[in-house]
């Protein structure tokens, strides 16, 4: 299938209602032919496409990595140079598809979790993009809540951002907070129950609208709505 045909099947099949049954249809192509379409889509208008294309992009890469782990890993390493400076781009959608590839394979996961990390620390490879940075903590989440061992780290580098004037921050630092479960955050999320300010949050492969004080809540309560991890996990 040429190039602009594979394209405009992969965003017909993310366009579709059956999401899980879309993915699966999406992994059957040769995955280093898909990889193109999906990143392309991180740019889509519609946020529901993006997201869904950051999902399948998780789902590809994962079953690449079953395959070709070296083809796996320049996937990885093609999402951090996009997350370079010297890329020349911003790199929209690359940190939630490193931290949705990682979250579905655990290898990938050892090999890269301490990059992602490095996005908030201001000792690492910290990214100053605002807006940027709330991919990264949404990547950081969906990793965290799959395999939380290794980000553990992360917790301190969270509160600057619990203290953040964008909404969006907060509510994804708590969210992200909820599955460390670090004593280091405990006051700020308490702090942030009261907090009104609404956000809309990608979780279980559905755009939801949320307060930053119910995620702080959550949080708090260990109740917080986590992403899943039954589909096209590494086990397939």
């Amino acid at each position: 299938m040429g190039g602009r045909k594979l394209k405009k099947k992969i965003l017909e099949l993310l366009n579709d209602n059956q999401l899980e049954t879309s993915l699966e249809k999406i992994c059957r192509f040769p995955p280093r032919q898909a990889v193109n379409p999906l990143l392309s889509f991180f740019y889509h208008p519609d946020e529901r496409v993006k997201w869904r294309a950051v999902t399948a992009m998780g789902a590809v890469v994962a079953r690449l990595a079953q395959q070709d782990m070296e083809s796996a890993r320049i996937v990885m390493r093609r999402l951090m140079w996009h997350l370079n400076d010297e890329s020349g781009g911003i790199g929209w959608g690359a940190p939630e598809a490193m931290g949705e590839i990682m979250a579905r394979h655990e290898k990938l996961a050892d090999e890269y979790a301490c990059i992602l990390v490095s996005y908030i620390n201001p000792s690492g490879n910290f990214i100053e993009h605002e807006i940027l940075q709330r991919g990264v903590l949404w990547g950081l989440g969906r990793l965290a809540y799959a395999r939380p061992e290794l980000v553990a780290n992360a917790a301190a580098f969270l509160l600057p951002f619990m203290r953040s004037n964008d909404a969006v921050h907060r509510g994804l630092a708590a969210w992200v907070a909820g599955a460390l479960s670090s004593e280091i955050t405990t006051p700020l999320l308490q702090d942030l129950v009261a907090d009104e300010a609404r956000i809309t949050i990608f979780i279980n492969m559905n755009l939801v609208e949320s307060t930053v004080g119910k995620l702080a809540q959550e949080a708090l309560s260990g109740t917080i709505r986590i992403s899943v991890e039954e589909h096209l996990s590494e086990r397939h």
